[in-house]
């Protein structure tokens, strides 16, 4: 960034709604059964369970839903799910890789 301008750290909370933004792509490589994250000059390669979460990061999808949706699908603790999802995404965000409104 140029001149005075500076970035506002956005907070990833239960009624935000994550996203990837239009230069990043969730992409599955079927010859390695892998799934990556696919960012300018950057590859990440997701565990299982951060797929599971940004592949639910519509923009439109709550992480408080997202965090509910992983609790019955993994019959887990909701506090703890969530808890760890906005954990995760916080810090994604801090990178630039999703982006939360």
């Amino acid at each position: 960034m140029s001149g005075n301008a500076t970035r506002t750290r956005v907070i990833v909370g239960p009624a935000s709604k994550p996203a990837l933004p239009p230069h990043i792509k969730l992409r599955h490589d079927p010859g390695r059964g892998r799934w990556h994250v696919l960012a300018p000059e950057r590859v990440f390669e997701p565990d299982p369970i951060a797929i599971e979460i940004l592949k639910r990061c519509d923009g439109i999808t709550s992480v408080e839903q997202i965090a509910n949706d992983l609790a019955k699908d993994y019959n887990a603790p909701v506090q703890e799910i969530l808890n760890d999802t906005i954990s995760m995404l916080q810090e994604l965000s801090d990178k630039g890789v999703v982006k939360a409104a």
